[in-house]
């Protein structure tokens, strides 16, 4: 159970959400990437930041090792502190939600229990679960910072994919398989996805 803060009342703001979305010219949205270590999660969510700031929105990128620098750096990879890991992420992309800016967070988020507490932090409609499938070999052979390779050695204690268990995505708005498609490709599905539900304009 979330302790929760006592004598506190949330403090409604005059500029709304949706005078935000209007300034901006495009509605907010929370991209939340999920798979593997070495799935492409980083490198699709900033290339598709990338084609976004283009089309002049308002973006910003939550990563996974830069979020561990800061807000969450007193945490391990235990599950329960990947659990808390993700519960303060999801808490901090609603925020920029409110904002009118469109959140993308590149996280492995291994449980499916957490992807769904922090798509029910938000309205229906504003949680995109973007699943970058790619093969565990594939992984690996990615895997530029050795961690698998400790991981398999057991110097790295809950590893997803090796020691602790990924729980693949049972319903995600997009699955793109990130080992068999180009970057490119890749950016461009989710950006037809976000057209398609009227978050911005691609042409």
């Amino acid at each position: 159970m979330i302790k929760q803060s006592s004598n506190t009342v949330w403090h409604h703001a005059t500029v709304t959400r949706v005078r935000r979305e209007q300034q901006n010219g495009h509605k907010s949205a929370i991209l939340w990437f999920t798979g593997l270590s070495g799935a492409g999660k980083s490198t699709l969510a900033h290339a598709v930041e990338e084609r976004l700031y283009q089309l002049g929105c308002r973006t910003y990128v939550l990563d996974g090792d830069n979020v561990r620098h800061g807000l969450c750096g007193d945490l391990g990879f235990t599950d329960q502190d990947r659990q808390e890991n993700i519960r303060r992420i999801a808490e901090l992309a609603k925020l920029m939600l409110e904002s009118g800016t469109i959140a993308l967070t590149a996280f492995i988020s291994p449980f499916q229990s957490e992807r769904n507490l922090a798509r029910n932090l938000v309205p229906h409609g504003d949680f995109i679960e973007i699943y970058c499938r790619c093969e565990l070999a594939v992984c690996e052979q990615r895997d530029v910072k050795g961690l698998y390779k400790k991981a398999r050695q057991g110097d790295i204690k809950h590893f997803t994919g090796i020691s602790s268990p990924y729980e693949a995505p049972e319903k995600p708005e997009l699955s793109i398989d990130t080992d068999k498609h180009s970057l490119e490709e890749c950016v461009n599905m989710v950006l037809a996805l976000l057209q398609e539900r009227g978050i911005v304009k691609v042409a």
